[in-house]
């Protein structure tokens, strides 16, 4: 599954870490490592982190969906269930249950007329098909406010976002559809602004599916466009269809598998690409990152 046994535990003393900065309230003082999910609106996001957990439990709809940040604790176990920080205690087992809590939980606290706040909700799924990784879902990038959201909604939620992809310790998961020019990506134009050199961003690349016929995302795939040092990996979800046909996630990583295989544009690189090649990655470079920052981190809780 992954590599060394010692170095897996570490992401779980992190997320111990997390979660006593979140009840204090000083969760941006210390700098985690952590990987942060950046992306336009209707990047995919969801679809991704829901791919990883082979569950549906995130809100969607449209507009802005995610409107606090969400620390998703991914936990490697036998039994699949899901719990809140602030629900201490309680065991989730219908993903349909844990999506109303988190829209509950963001109501609660920013009201229910689209508003943002940078408070997170920190939600742990223990789960036999995931691997141990902590993600911070963020609030999709927008431009143009809906409803009676606040005018300037597009500099609250860039704000933000820098928040959390500003520190060094971050990784910054760069998710962008393959039907869009990667030279006009919101993730990307943000992750530059922070990590010029490319040093600490991963780049997603979402709908490769979906692409104009003729057209495909080989060169961006293979490192060549807008070089990124960790690269970019190609991840294809399931449609609105899907979603709303309750197509099973296991069915969809199957068919996402067939996609790269029988891709004459992707073949060559099958082995690095789909959502259970990203789950790997992720975990690897995120137990490396702790790995790395951990003297650093000692110090400064000392």
């Amino acid at each position: 599954m992954s590599g060394n046994t010692g170095m897996e535990q570490l992401i779980p003393i992190v997320n111990k870490l997390q979660d006593a900065f979140t009840q204090l309230g000083v969760h941006m003082q210390l700098d985690l490592p952590q990987i942060a999910v950046v992306g336009g609106q209707s990047a995919g996001k969801s679809s991704v982190l829901e791919n990883f957990v082979g569950r549906d439990f995130l809100p969607r709809g449209s507009g802005i969906v995610t409107r606090r940040p969400l620390i998703l604790q991914l936990i490697n176990s036998t039994a699949e269930y899901a719990e809140f920080l602030h629900c201490k205690g309680k065991k989730f087992v219908d993903f349909d249950e844990v999506r109303r809590e988190i829209e509950a939980e963001t109501d609660r606290v920013t009201g229910s007329n689209k508003g943002i706040s940078n408070v997170p909700i920190n939600l742990r799924v223990y789960s036999p098909n995931v691997l141990n990784l902590t993600l911070i879902d963020l609030p999709g990038l927008t431009k143009v406010p809906i409803g009676d959201q606040p005018p300037d909604i597009e500099q609250q939620i860039r704000a933000m976002i820098l928040q959390f992809i500003t520190k060094d310790n971050s990784l910054i998961l760069a998710v962008t559809p393959a039907n869009t020019d990667l030279a006009n990506s919101d993730a990307l134009k943000l992750s530059k602004e922070v990590d010029p050199a490319g040093i600490r961003t991963i780049g997603v690349i979402t709908k490769l599916d979906l692409m104009d016929e003729g057209t495909d995302a080989r060169d961006i795939l293979e490192n060549k466009l807008l070089p990124l040092r960790r690269g970019y990996i190609g991840v294809v979800n399931r449609s609105q269809k899907d979603i709303e046909g309750r197509k099973d996630i296991k069915a969809a990583l199957a068919a996402e598998r067939k996609f790269f295989l029988s891709h004459p544009s992707y073949r060559h690189i099958a082995d690095r690409l789909g959502t259970p090649y990203l789950q790997r990655v992720l975990n690897q470079q995120l137990t490396n990152h702790i790995r790395d920052t951990l003297p650093g981190l000692r110090d400064k809780l000392q």
